[in-house]
């Protein structure tokens, strides 16, 4: 049997579909997965699509990790009309003319 595909479904909803598979879930970062209804599982191993035995134990997370998505990336669209430019150059004042002091520490 393979992998169903559980990313991006409600934990009751991937309870659901790992039943009607024939494997079982495992899920490390919610110790009360069997209650958890609406979050959404971000990740799985084994990936969908690998063959496994009846009753293989397939693990879902709810939480991304450091450094992996959750990032908000939104729609990346061109705006118009575009931002003008400066950046930080028009906030900051200019530096001071003359010769520079060196400070010691």
């Amino acid at each position: 049997m393979r992998v169903p595909r559980l990313v991006g479904l409600m934990a009751m909803d991937a309870r659901e579909a790992a039943t009607a598979r024939g494997v079982l879930l495992a899920a490390p970062d919610r110790p009360d997965f069997q209650r958890t209804v609406v979050d959404y599982v971000v990740r799985q191993y084994p990936p969908p699509g690998v063959e496994v035995p009846r009753g293989a134990v397939v693990t879902v997370w709810f939480d991304f990790t450091e450094g992996e998505g959750g990032g908000g990336a939104g729609v990346r669209e061109p705006r118009l009309p575009a931002p003008g430019g400066g950046g930080l150059q028009r906030e900051l004042d200019p530096p001071p003319q003359g010769p520079f002091q060196a400070v010691s520490g």
